[in-house]
C-alpha cells in the first residue's frame, strides 16, 4: 500500500500502516520517515488529524 500521500489515506488505515511498519521495519519514528522519505510535518498533521501520537518508549501511535 502506498503510504507517500498520506493525506489521502483512511485514518485507520494509517494508523494501522504506521505502527506494523514501526514494529516490522523501523526502530524509531525517524527511521520510518527516513526510510518511506516521508515529510515530518506532513505526518504530525496526519497524527492530529486521527487523534494519536508517537510514543518513543514502545515505538508505535497511540490514540489520545
Amino acid at each position: 500500500m502506498d503510504i507517500h500521500n498520506i493525506s489521502r489515506l483512511d485514518g485507520a488505515i494509517f494508523y494501522g500502516i504506521v505502527n506494523e511498519r514501526l514494529r516490522l521495519e523501523c526502530d524509531s519514528l525517524e527511521a520510518l520517515m527516513a526510510h518511506l522519505d516521508l515529510d515530518h510535518d506532513q505526518l504530525q498533521n496526519k497524527f492530529n488529524d486521527i487523534g494519536c501520537e508517537y510514543d518513543p518508549l514502545t515505538n508505535q501511535l497511540r490514540l489520545k
